[in-house]
């Protein structure tokens, strides 16, 4: 229904980020992958989308890229994988990772994915590997790089915890995933990029 939107970033909150479109205000959920590349807030982007229609809400998705978007709509067609679930895994790993995870039979990497358990991850190995070949013939033309740092607000490590319990990470662990992370020059997307890599 929407295929792409582009317009000015007006906020980042990980895992929801705020887009103007010629005046019109869209919140846009998007895994930290997408969030590790976006540029200064003030800045134009244009993500690839995906809207969710449950019966309460309306939700929409945002992606730098086709691969990803791709990904998140094969991943939600998986038995018990819902549009939660599906951008804690693209957030947690690239499409790249996720790809060798599912070749490789790697089912301890998934099941350290939030919300991924045993079956879980057993499932996604079964119902995907004859998917993922689709994700190759993918070119990505959208490609935004972050050239200059983001400003450092004295709450990043606060706003790091609350995005990973949104992924689905428990308090606790969010807190302990992010207490030896050093704040200094560390945007909240850095801290979430170092805490989720730790967890890997």
């Amino acid at each position: 229904m929407i295929g792409f939107l582009r317009g000015k970033l007006v906020a980042k909150r990980p895992p929801l980020l705020l887009l103007d479109v010629q005046g019109v205000g869209y919140e846009i959920n998007a895994p930290m992958t997408t969030f590790y590349n976006l540029p200064d807030v003030g800045e134009v982007i244009q993500l690839q989308t995906h809207l969710s229609i449950r019966e309460d809400a309306h939700v929409l998705f945002g992606f730098l890229t086709e691969s990803d978007r791709i990904m998140f709509r094969m991943l939600i067609k998986v038995n018990g994988v819902g549009p939660k679930l599906a951008l804690a895994i693209l957030s947690g790993q690239s499409v790249d990772e996720f790809h060798r995870c599912i070749n490789d039979n790697d089912t301890a990497a998934l099941i350290r994915l939030p919300g991924v358990g045993k079956k879980t991850a057993e499932r996604l190995i079964v119902e995907m590997r004859d998917k993922l070949p689709q994700l190759d013939a993918v070119n990505d033309s959208v490609a935004i790089t972050q050239e200059n740092s983001v400003p450092v607000r004295s709450n990043a490590k606060q706003e790091a915890i609350s995005a990973l319990c949104t992924l689905g990470y428990k308090a606790a662990e969010a807190n302990k995933m992010v207490q030896n992370i050093a704040q200094e020059d560390k945007s909240c997307e850095d801290i979430i990029r170092l805490a989720l890599q730790g967890k890997v």
